[in-house]
């Protein structure tokens, strides 16, 4: 009987908190009136209200205050769930530099969260959030059917390439449409495509509920700290170090 691993909340919790916490500073700051809501028609750069983009909602206090939090939080946490789908896929590729390239493309896209939370105009802290995200997803949607983790791969595969299009496609309509000034349709779709990639990492919740991942330490010197991996029920045990 299969029994599902504590870790399979992480992804699950992690996407509907952080969801939780942006749309939570959005309604501050259409209360607060420091951003137009998204169920406006249309929005002119001569208007006092700054359009509904995400760092726009996270500007002004007492917005900012959650917006960075939330961010800071989300990137840690995310940082975090990359390792482990590092750990995860260790063993399990022939092509290893792939694996890496994965989580140094989030690694990436979490210091763009800081950088967006605590410096909410920051261009570079949105190219970054974005650009590695997405190639992060590109990446491990094609990891996830070469690695085929308790033959759940081309379930979440096929989800995942579905997620990274949609991602992607929100981001080239967000940039279509802020050159062409329609700025309130190009606020929804950059709220779209966050959802979406909420969406996405969400979805690791699938497989890290067939690992349990341990933490072990030692007083001994020459054996350094490691996080170690086991299958619940699975004849054979895949050790990483790190």
């Amino acid at each position: 009987m299969w029994s599902c691993s504590p870790w399979a909340f992480l992804p699950l919790t992690y996407s509907v908190c952080t969801a939780a916490g942006l749309w939570l500073v959005y309604l501050l700051a259409v209360e607060s009136k420091s951003i137009a809501p998204l169920g406006l028609r249309q929005w002119k750069k001569n208007e006092s209200l700054y359009p509904p983009y995400i760092s726009n909602a996270g500007d002004s206090p007492p917005a900012s205050c959650i917006f960075s939090l939330v961010m800071n939080l989300a990137a840690f946490t995310g940082f975090i769930i990359g390792v482990l789908r590092y750990l995860q896929l260790k063993h399990r590729l022939n092509t290893p530099w792939l694996n890496m390239c994965s989580v140094l493309a989030f690694s990436g896209s979490c210091v763009g969260m800081t950088l967006v939370g605590n410096f909410q105009n920051s261009h570079f802290g949105h190219v970054l959030d974005v650009g590695m995200g997405l190639l992060f997803c590109w990446i491990q949607s094609f990891l996830s059917l070469k690695a085929k983790v308790m033959n759940e791969g081309k379930k979440v595969g096929i989800l995942r390439f579905f997620l990274s299009g949609s991602i992607t496609f929100c981001m080239i309509l967000t940039f279509f449409l802020m050159s062409q000034g329609i700025y309130i349709h190009a606020a929804r779709c950059q709220w779209a495509l966050a959802m979406f990639f909420l969406v996405f990492l969400g979805t690791f919740t699938v497989e890290f509920g067939h690992y349990r991942f341990l933490l072990e330490c030692t007083e001994n010197p020459g054996n350094p700290v490691r996080l170690q991996e086991n299958l619940p029920e699975v004849t054979v045990t895949e050790p990483n170090q790190m």
